[in-house]
């Protein structure tokens, strides 16, 4: 590489020379742009002069630039290098590539894109501009996109438009280089057909001049020539790039394949062998996983050893897509391709008589294949192993799709396949192998999971359905997120919008409510072979039930909670079911950890790792598709049992209010909690019997502020209690006060002092006026009245109430209970309204030693005790 000769602005704002050493090269920016009329060139640099040229301020825009970047030193194409010496021009178009490469910044300026208001949001209008620039169109400025680690946009103002990084997408779009290119994957990773077409829509002012600028593109080294023709230039590079990867024939592999394959004398020819298409399933529209491509491609290239990549997840969310995607990017890398249907023994071996006929088709006089009785499917299996075994077919790639079924210990079905006895023997070749089971080790697991990214989900919706312009559609924005990224659900949806009229939002509709109605109607996906949304998971239930039934009944259990956060806590209430299976599965955690492990290996559920962050301890959750797969396949039939027991599960789980760090698992629960209320408004359980479940509900709602489903739950328990024990009843006296809490807390006073009238009433006949539950609804009325104004009658209350707890519990019970904290917390409130400070002040100490030992002092309570305190010391200072 030649010596970089760069610039430097000095402390007086002279912009001059600094020549480089070998070892004395220094960090510095570079700039990339597309020459106009009134460039500067080396010579009026060195005489200091061209200042009043329009490309001076474009050097003075990189040193501005540089010198904000940390950076002393720049380098401008048009002025750093001695155009009019030969020698030094053709050294500089031979290394510019690495002088791109090695600069620390690279700074792009579009002298046609406009960003003039600096305040505004102004992308729309500039992206346009940006999308046709001049730039995209020139031929050395692709080294100049490609080789730079961090390349910075700026318009004809001088203004940062984004990065590479950030504007990826749309540079994807605009030049069709692929994004793992732009993110600086080596160059030798991509074929030369590839790189070829990334400067086939670029254009140069000398012609010869578009072969010289992909001299650093294919990594070889010529002398330019200008004079010569384009064609004499493109021949030379042509002899060039055949010198360093050996032969035309293997143009299409990358650089490092070549030399890995070159030199050993081998015939790759003789083990080439067509791609053949009908073996393929037919690919959907294909969107996004360029992560995942991209890892794939890491894991399998570059060995000289047998490489195996396991692709495994969930049914439907793309694997074998991805598969597909990856077979088309790469053939070009593989002198033979082959995809197996690795579903069960059978489909197995007559793929692999599919494989015999075309490697025959081929190479008709293959020894170890020309004789084989093609009915004698084993004899197939074994000659085409052997056929992959030779010792110098080393660039084949098998796809054993749908490994759905692996032969393990503890699975008896005959249908399960032991994919060890289908592998060739030899270290050599590459491997991919899709499948649902998470539980395959014979290579490199991927765990393919839903598409993240909203834009790529509606991007599928829209090729599917053939509408066009959705993305701003909220409708369209809800049902892929309803879809939750899973291709098998955007493509069925698709699909009948394809064919029908209908509304986003109807669809949205119909899908919450007539879920398998709507899927069993739905066009069939040629994409998805035999297969469809509501019975992709029927084989998978089938294997589960045959392997842990304890598992399959979990999964109809899910059906009645949310299909987020279940954890064995949750379900511990469950072991008192008629079914054996969930006894099991609830007995202890061992038993429910093995069961959830199961459907895990199937990718029918995930553990959720975010939960232990929020709440501290983990649990499982489903894709939204598979929980209306329980709900309207696994139960088609509602199961008032099951629907029961989940709502027994969530109300035995709700914390009482005095429980410290009650409210984390407030939140934990709410979400099952709606999905109980959902079924108890549509009457499709049955509540009799569960009044105290429905007061739970309520309290937790309360909590929560949801006031208006507090009121719902309450009123249906209380109404259950009064016709199955009689009002009256203590059961009944506790849902009349908590309905008197939930109307104070929603302002309806005059009703929530009602409420507490009748409890009150009830609580004295049936326990007397000294029973705890009685003192806890007169403490009640007190707060009301308090809230009311009526602060002599609250006082009444509160005094009563604490009278009455001083003689139904001992002095140390007392300041350890927390109903009787709160009463004396609200008492010394009053006093402190009725100008009694010192009374208040006595108390409210009282009350915070009580808090320290019961709730701590994190607890709200106790802070806002504290803050009651430190305003009457400071309204006690004050006074003096």
């Amino acid at each position: 590489m030649a010596l970089i000769r760069l610039l430097q602005r000095e402390a007086d704002g002279e912009i001059v020379f600094r020549e480089t050493t070998s070892g004395d090269v220094p960090a510095y920016a570079i700039l990339s742009h597309t020459w106009g009329k009134d460039e500067v060139s080396f010579q009026e640099v060195e005489a200091g002069i061209g200042k009043d040229k329009a490309g001076w301020e474009k050097i003075q825009f990189c040193a501005k630039q540089a010198a904000a970047d940390g950076l002393q030193y720049f380098w401008v194409d048009t002025c750093c290098i001695d155009k009019k010496n030969a020698v030094e021009l053709g050294a500089a178009i031979n290394s510019m590539f690495r002088w791109y490469q090695n600069a620390a910044r690279c700074y792009v300026y579009l002298s046609d894109v406009s960003k003039p208001d600096t305040r505004a949001d102004t992308q729309r209008e500039w992206e346009e501009a940006f999308r046709e620039s001049r730039w995209f169109t020139r031929g050395w400025t692709l080294q100049e996109l490609i080789a730079p680690k961090l390349v910075d946009f700026f318009s004809l103002e001088n203004e940062r438009l984004g990065s590479k990084l950030s504007l990826e997408s749309k540079i994807h779009e605009i030049t069709g280089i692929e994004k793992n290119a732009l993110r600086g994957e080596a160059l030798s990773n991509f074929s030369i057909k590839g790189r070829r077409s990334w400067a086939e829509r670029r254009n140069t002012t000398v012609e010869e001049d578009a072969a010289y600028c992909l001299i650093g593109i294919f990594d070889v080294s010529m002398v330019p020539n200008y004079g010569e023709t384009r064609d004499q230039a493109f021949r030379r590079l042509e002899e060039e790039i055949h010198k360093l990867y050996k032969g035309k024939l293997l143009i299409y592999l990358s650089l490092q394949e070549v030399i890995e394959l070159t030199g050993t004398g081998v015939d790759f020819e003789h083990f080439a062998v067509g791609l053949n298409l009908a073996s393929l399933p037919k690919a959907a529209h294909f969107v996004a996983r360029e992560k995942e491509l991209s890892n794939v491609h890491e894991l399998l290239h570059g060995h000289s050893n047998r490489t195996c990549v396991v692709l495994h997840g969930l049914g439907g969310i793309g694997k074998t897509q991805l598969a597909i995607k990856y077979v088309r990017r790469h053939k070009e890398r593989y002198t033979a391709m082959f995809w197996l249907n690795a579903n069960d023994p059978n489909s197995l071996k007559l793929s692999f008589r599919d494989v015999a006929q075309q490697i025959l088709k081929y190479h008709p006089s293959t020894s170890l294949l020309a004789g084989v009785d093609s009915d004698d499917l084993d004899q197939v299996v074994y000659a085409v192993k052997a056929w992959l075994d030779l010792q110098n077919n080393t660039r084949w790639l098998i796809i054993y799709d749908n490994y759905d079924n692996p032969k393990t210990s503890g699975n008896l079905d005959r249908s399960a396949v032991d994919i060890r006895q289908y592998l060739p023997q030899s270290d050599q070749g590459s491997i991919i192998i899709t499948t649902r089971s998470s539980r395959v080790s014979q290579g490199r697991r991927v765990y393919i999971q839903k598409l993240l990214d909203i834009k790529e989900s509606l991007e599928i919706l829209s090729n599917m359905s053939g509408r066009k312009d959705i993305a701003e559609d909220p409708s369209a924005v809800e049902l892929v997120k309803e879809l939750d990224g899973l291709p098998l659900a955007l493509s069925t949806a698709g699909a009948y919008l394809e064919h029908v009229p209908m509304a986003l939002s109807d669809y949205l509709g119909f899908y919450k409510t007539s879920w398998l109605k709507l899927q069993t109607t739905s066009p069939q996906l040629k994409s998805y072979e035999d297969r469809s949304l509501y019975t992709t998971w029927q084989i998978t239930f089938d294997r589960i039930q045959q392997q842990n039934p304890a598992s399959a009944n979990l999964l109809k259990l899910w059906a009645y909670f949310d299909r987020q956060d279940i954890w064995f806590e949750l379900l511990r209430h469950a072991n008192s079911a008629d079914n054996i299976w969930i006894q099991r599965l609830t007995e202890d955690e061992l038993n429910f950890n093995e069961a959830a492990a199961l459907l895990c290996s199937f990718g029918l559920i995930d553990i959720d790792r975010s939960l232990e962050q929020q709440f501290g301890s983990g649990g499982y959750s489903m894709h939204s598709c598979v929980h209306s797969w329980t709900g309207f396949v696994l139960n088609k039939k509602w199961d008032n049992g099951l629907a029961r027991l989940a709502l027994r599960c969530v109300a035995s789980k709700v914390p009482m209010r005095d429980e410290i760090d009650s409210w984390i698992l407030q939140r934990r629960l709410l979400q099952h909690a709606v999905r109980q209320e959902q079924a108890i408004l549509e009457d499709k359980v049955d509540i009799e019997g569960m009044e105290l479940a429905l007061d739970s509900l309520g309290m937790l709602y309360a909590d929560q502020d949801k006031l208006a489903e507090a009121e719902a739950m309450y009123t249906r328990a209380l109404q259950g209690h009064e016709e199955a024990l009689g009002p009256k009843h203590t059961s009944t006296l506790r849902t009349v006060n908590n309905l008197g809490i939930l109307y104070a807390d929603q302002g309806k006073l005059a009703e929530a002092e009602a409420m507490y009238t009748r409890a009150l009433q009830g609580y004295e006949e049936a326990l007397g006026p000294k029973h705890t539950s009685t003192l806890d609804t007169v403490n009640n009325l007190g707060n009301l009245y308090a809230d009311q104004g009526k602060l002599a009658e609250a006082e009444a209350m509160y005094t009563r109430a604490l009278q009455g707890y001083e003689k139904a519990l001992s002095p140390e019970l007392l300041r350890l209970y927390l109903l009787a904290l709160n009463i004396m917390f609200a008492f010394s409130d009053l006093c402190s309204r009725t100008g009694r400070k010192d009374k208040a002040k006595g108390i409210y100490t009282r009350v915070l030693s009580g808090y320290t030992t019961v709730q701590g002092p994190s607890s709200k309570l106790y802070r806002q005790l504290e803050d009651r305190l430190q305003a009457l010391q400071v309204a006690s200072a004050e006074i003096q």
